[in-house]
């Protein structure tokens, strides 16, 4: 016994760690926490990023300048924790300028959007000698989506699912297709398989993430984004399917049809809109105008109950008068949008509008920026008075870290609301009264 005993000492004492910082969206998230399955399974340790650590993993974001910026103030305060640490800088930034960031001295690897699955073996190729690795290859040419499947689950709220790889739309301003490349989507089965696996522990919420799930299945050409969602509205166990961000053009008749017939499905559709104004959004490349951006608003406040519309706007785009900026603001008035998430345009090299004559200043975007997110505040503030007093499913998520004895979580179509109660109610759904405004979110009272 004391030998077995000691032999198990002597592993935790060995246990190397690993530490993860993750930027931008809900895909990176996901795949932190795939690649975090990878290193838990060859036996290290998950620790705070703050903390010592032999291995530090930067999921990075390119959407911005100040992405990438966050990016390198993130690997130079991992070795300045650990001088002696392996830097590994994977994702979007190091996918499209993997050059520069391995002129950073701090890093050892560059890893970018694909072969994740190998990091294990990079690492131990360092630790054998190797200096530095770049890894980044040709996104463009990739035609398979890689399985990067969460296998340790330390949550039991919501848990984000990725659906699809790439993106083929090129936005005149964007850079992620040339970060994620073309178009994969994952197979339906693999899918069907982790919701199953999700709901076995204990997940009751499941959003479907990617980098444009609206073109889910275009490469199968056996599937498509309704067919998965009413795949999983089948699973037993799962209460709630969320969308990611998706595209107006997906909101049709037939969408909106098959959704109000599947209570699972959130009220809340997440369409990005950038610019609500044609002049400005022929010039971004989008595929749609604002009268069918309206039209696909229309059919969703027809079909679905409760429906929640949110957005993503972006003010100061290369060539935006003041009167197509009013046009877009007003736009957004007229929809009533319950959120906006408003963007500042930041040129990106390698991207088509990084090019464009009449770049605004960065004092006027700035101006334009608190104008619409002053009109966000307003109709986030009506679309909650229209909830008062009314009981709501909530599905509970965490405990306020501001506000003892207090527990937070979501409605359907994610109105955030907190309500007395402790970290037992963590995962649970909840009938609950919302009673009054508090900010950006409600204060409920369970029943």
């Amino acid at each position: 016994m004391d030998g077995k005993h000691n032999e198990m000492r002597n592993k935790e004492i060995i246990m190397k760690t690993v530490a993860f910082y993750t930027l931008g969206c809900k895909v990176n998230q996901y795949e932190s926490e795939a690649v975090s399955s990878l290193f838990e399974q060859e036996g290290y340790e998950i620790v705070p990023f703050e903390q010592s650590s032999d291995v530090y993993i930067i999921n990075t974001c390119t959407v911005t300048n100040l992405s990438d910026r966050k990016s390198r103030q993130a690997i130079r305060k991992a070795k300045k924790i650990n001088p002696n640490s392996i830097v590994v800088v994977m994702g979007c930034y190091a996918q499209t300028s993997s050059d520069d960031v391995l002129k950073i001295p701090e890093v050892n690897l560059v890893i970018g959007t694909k072969d994740r699955n190998k990091i294990i073996e990079y690492i131990s190729r360092i630790e054998a000698g190797e200096c530095r690795i770049n890894a980044v290859d040709n996104i463009m040419s990739s035609r398979n989506f890689e399985e990067l499947k969460v296998s340790s689950y330390k949550e039991r709220t919501r848990a984000y699912l990725k659906i699809q790889e790439g993106c083929s739309q090129f936005c005149s301003y964007c850079i992620i297709p040339y970060a994620r490349g073309p178009i994969r989507s994952r197979q339906p089965e693999a899918i069907i398989q982790e919701v199953k696996d999700l709901s076995e522990n204990g997940f009751l919420e499941i959003v479907l993430t990617g980098i444009h799930i609206a073109s889910y299945g275009r490469d199968l050409k056996t599937t498509n984004l309704l067919d998965i969602i009413q795949r999983i509205n089948k699973i037993e166990g799962i209460k709630r399917i969320r969308l990611g961000s998706i595209e107006p053009t997906t909101i049709t008749e037939e969408f909106v049809n098959a959704a109000n017939n599947m209570p699972k499905l959130c009220p809340h559709y997440h369409l990005s809109l950038q610019s609500g104004c044609d002049k400005t959004l022929k010039a971004m490349n989008r595929k749609y105008t604002t009268d069918e951006y309206r039209n696909s608003v229309l059919l969703l406040k027809k079909y679905i109950p409760d429906v929640a519309i949110t957005t993503d706007i972006m003010v100061g785009f290369p060539g935006e008068t003041e009167e197509d900026f009013k046009t877009s603001l007003n736009f957004a008035q007229e929809i009533a949008f319950s959120k906006i998430h408003v963007f500042k345009y930041s040129p990106r090299k390698g991207t088509p509008a990084a090019e464009y004559e009449n770049q605004i200043k960065p004092e006027e975007k700035e101006k334009r920026s608190q104008l619409m997110l002053a009109l966000s505040d307003n109709l986030e503030k009506q679309y909650f008075q229209s909830y008062i007093g009314r009981e709501m499913e909530v599905l509970y998520e965490q405990e306020l870290h501001d506000k003892v004895g207090y527990i937070e979580g979501l409605t359907k179509n994610y109105i955030r609301v907190m309500s007395k109660g402790s970290i037992e109610l963590k995962g649970s759904l909840k009938a609950t009264k919302l009673e009054k405004i508090e900010g950006s979110l409600f204060q409920g009272n369970i029943i």
